[in-house]
């Protein structure tokens, strides 16, 4: 700053003077004020934009994919495709379940109207079109998040008056849409009901565990259908479209084709099933009773030929829409059609037992196949009497013992009398056990159950006394507090037949797909437990049950056959099961059947008959 000396002037010329110093000396202050302002401002501005410019550079840079992708996620949509589910084949490439074409009726909620007066008018008509109640469709309708384009079931399997309707009104109707689909249809379902199962849409309940499914998705509930699910189901493919802010499609994207399930062959011969139970159904008619069970296996590899339950069902039903009334029709009925018997009933075994408690008794050497017993109707311990079935003279041995059934060699072998020893529960049990009763065999279905088989603990466990020899004698012949399911009994006359080898038994044999065809192979679950000079025996013993015993009917089949009748109490009412176990031919076998007849009396009477006839179709086809 520079400053120029001035002569003062005089008078009031001083005052205009003054003035003047004053306002350069304000100047002089203001100008360097408002210059650190502007630089203060500019600094401000400088670093406002340095910031700006690295947030940009962070989110179109660092991050830009995964805003990208967010961006993409905001305005692509994912429509899923239904895959078609794999099929069902016997093991002769005989079709059981099939597929076929089905419209559903089903919301889609991003396209239902806002107004709310519009939703209501749509609720109403739909509910009468498919005859639904209305606050039925209320609930389905106003429950979904509006944005969504994932279909959510209204009514499936719908009729074609409905499909036609529901066309003509699509206008009427923003948000209501028809979904092609596919429903199962069971071939002869009544006869393979127990063993296919049956597939169906899927519930809020079953969701929850099968988080990558939709509400409009089919699931399979039973049998082979439930077990198999995760080959049957398939991938399913997404249809993908371009959405605006209103959710409205602006632009196709292309397509992602669903993956068919793989299709399932059965080891079910479909003929044999047909026969045997056609059979049991004609014996059942007869004599006015409602409830059996029958399986066949290939006791050289545990392949299920044939597996029935009576009574049974229309899986189609269920499959493809069933009605409340005709769905209580089916769970009132007292005798529980959808109850698979095979595997899931537990029944005393009665005399089917012997060949097993025989095999024991030999190998612990508490007798020998020449030991005899004299069965002279039954024994009396103390004050009780144990009976027998009927008298069979003295001089009976294992052999003979088995083809006559005689209790009192079993009561002796198994609880000890005169000079018998007997092997007591927990010797019999170890045997049972490597049989495989009381446990589950691992057949590939679900819903199978255990059987029991009793320890001289578990009794004064469960029901507080000690274990008497009453109770071995009991177990010996297949009664007391001893249970098996007819599966189990199937595995281990097959194992006996087969000289030693024990099977998990399997109703699949192959799953196949385009790419690739996975075979179940034979599951051994234990050999070589018993001798198989001593097994020579018990089947020498099962098949004197035809030749001389209680099968004789059995002598006139084309092939030599062996076996063993039963028959167990039950109840208080001495009622009884009727038991036959076989296999043929007896040189070779290459099946092995079990027939229950539940409440029929005598087995040689009711399933003995069943047998001789089912064998007799099956060696002469």
């Amino acid at each position: 700053m520079f400053f120029q000396k001035k002569k003062i002037p005089k008078g009031g010329e001083i005052e205009d003077s003054i003035m003047t110093v004053t306002q350069g000396e304000d100047a002089l202050i203001e100008k360097p004020i408002k210059r650190r302002g502007f630089n203060i401002f500019w600094s401000l501005v400088c670093l406002a934009l340095l910031l700006i410019g690295g947030r940009v550079f962070w989110l179109d840079v660092i991050q830009g994919k995964y805003y990208q992708d967010l961006s993409k996620g905001n305005r692509i949509r994912s429509i899923t495709i239904q895959a078609p589910r794999g099929e069902i084949f016997d093991r002769s490439g005989n079709i059981l379940a099939v597929n076929i074409p089905s419209l559903d009726a089903v919301i889609v909620p991003a396209r239902l109207p806002e107004n709310a007066e519009e939703r209501k008018n749509i609720i109403a008509q739909i509910s009468a079109i498919l005859d639904l109640e209305k606050g039925n469709v209320e609930v389905a309708v106003e429950s979904q998040n509006r944005k969504s384009l994932e279909p959510v079931l209204l009514k499936e399997n719908i009729t074609h008056e409905q499909a036609l309707i529901l066309s003509e009104k699509s206008g009427e109707l923003p948000g209501i849409e028809l979904e092609r689909t596919a429903v199962r249809n069971y071939e002869d379902s009544f006869i393979f009901s127990h063993t296919i199962g049956y597939d169906g849409k899927i519930t809020r309940e079953e969701l929850k565990n099968n988080s990558d499914y939709r509400m409009t998705d089919y699931i399979g509930k039973t049998g082979v259908e439930k077990y198999y699910e995760k080959y049957l189901r398939g991938d399913n493919g997404q249809h993908l479209v371009e959405v605006d802010a209103a959710e409205n499609v602006k632009k196709e994207l292309g397509i992602v084709e669903p993956k068919a399930g793989s299709d399932i062959f059965l080891n079910l011969d479909a003929q044999l099933q047909k026969k045997l139970f056609d059979s049991i159904s004609a014996t059942l008619e007869k004599n006015g009773t409602k409830t059996a069970a029958a399986v066949a296996i290939n006791p050289q590899n545990g392949e299920i030929l044939a597996l029935v339950s009576f009574p049974s069902y229309d899986n189609n039903l269920f499959a493809q829409g069933i009605s409340n009334t005709e769905y209580q029709e089916i769970i009132g009925n007292k005798n529980l059609p959808l109850f698979n018997r095979v595997i899931g009933g537990e029944y005393p075994p009665g005399s089917t037992i012997k060949p097993l408690v025989a095999s024991a008794a030999l190998t612990e050497k508490i007798i020998n196949p020449e030991t005899t017993v004299n069965c002279s109707g039954g024994i009396n311990i103390g004050d009780w009497h144990f009976g027998d079935w009927k008298t069979h003279g003295g001089g009976i041995d294992v052999r003979k013992a088995i083809a006559e059934s005689c209790d009192v060699f079993f009561y002796s072998v198994g609880g000890g009398y005169g000079n018998i020893s007997g092997l007591g529960m927990d010797r019999m049990k170890k045997y049972e056990d490597l049989f495989g009763l009381g446990q589950p065999t691992g057949i590939d279905l679900p819903g199978e159950a255990n059987g029991n088989i009793p320890s001289e603990e578990w009794k004064q466990n469960k029901i507080g006394e000690r274990w008497y020899v009453g109770d071995s004698y009991h177990s010996a012949i297949g009664q007391g507090f001893i249970t098996a399911t007819p599966i189990q009994l199937a595995s281990y006359i097959s194992a006996i037949a087969n000289n030693g080898t024990l099977y998990s038994p399997k109703i699949v044999n192959k799953i196949k797909n385009n790419a690739e065809e996975k075979e179940i192979s034979p599951e051994i679950l234990r050999k070589n437990f018993i001798s198989q000079d001593i097994l020579r025996i018990v089947r020498e013993g099962m098949r004197q049950t035809v030749t001389s015993g209680t099968a004789q009917s059995l002598n006139n089949l084309p092939v030599a056959v062996a076996g063993k009748t039963g028959t167990s109490q039950f109840g208080s009412e001495n009622k009884t099961h009727g038991w036959f176990v076989s296999f043929a031919p007896y040189e070779n076998p290459q099946i092995a059947m079990v027939v229950l007849m539940e409440g029929e009396g005598e087995g040689n009477s009711t399933a003995v008959p069943i047998t001789k006839e089912v064998l007799d179709w099956y060696f002469r086809r």
